[in-house]
């Protein structure tokens, strides 16, 4: 299986590498069983991080027709700012990527039923931007759920939600749970307890499905 999380101009560096850990290490639990790389829409390049001018390297062009996992993270930067000053803010970063190759590699993503599109903080945020995911159940940071309430999207406040196909998670850190959900998902509880152990990190919150009974208001 492969997961290609996504470098785009901005993003969050702990969106990308919290993920990464995670799935690298399950990847060794697993004899080497799961392919974790960092891509972007525009090929092998250095992409410059929201985050103090950190770099990473894609190693490869996002390749939708691969099975597997496609990881969307958020961006990195000022929340409040005048873009016509050329501050360049979160929301700004965000609808830029959406608006770029990276939203129709996406929907070819969204078209393969051997991929899941997983997104961290605002990477479900570039989705809905790019109207990739109107309808569907999703999360972002709290700053940003009204963003995808006015894409169409129901916006969920939890830690990860899974809708299917679309699995995602909130503000930052929730990365890595998501890692350690979809781990769980994939081969079962016993990687992703391996991997809790050896990070003495444990899975926050409940992951919202669309699912069982809806609660009584009190």
């Amino acid at each position: 299986m492969q997961v290609q999380i996504v470098l785009y101009d901005g993003f969050d560096p702990f969106d990308v590498i919290g993920p990464f850990e995670v799935f690298a290490a399950g990847s060794d639990y697993l004899g080497g069983d799961l392919d974790v790389r960092l891509v972007s829409a525009e090929g092998p390049r250095r992409v410059v991080s929201g985050t103090r001018g950190l770099e990473l390297a894609a190693t490869a062009a996002l390749d939708p027709a691969l099975d597997g996992c496609v990881l969307v993270p958020g961006a990195s930067g000022p929340v409040a700012g005048d873009p016509d000053e050329g501050v360049e803010t979160i929301p700004v970063l965000l609808a830029r990527a959406a608006q770029s190759e990276l939203g129709a590699l996406l929907q070819k993503a969204f078209d393969n039923s051997a991929v899941t599109v997983a997104g961290v903080c605002g990477g479900s945020v570039i989705m809905a931007m790019a109207g990739l995911i109107e309808g569907r159940h999703a999360v972002t940071h709290h700053l940003g759920l009204d963003l995808l309430d006015a894409a169409g999207v129901h916006a969920v406040s939890a830690r990860v939600v899974d809708d299917g196909d679309l699995v995602t998670a909130g503000g930052v850190t929730s990365g890595l749970d998501l890692g350690l959900y979809l781990l769980d998902r994939w081969y079962g509880p016993r990687i992703a307890h391996a991997v809790e152990e050896l990070f003495e990190y444990e899975r926050r919150g409940t992951v919202w499905r669309n699912a069982g009974r809806e609660p009584v208001e009190a």
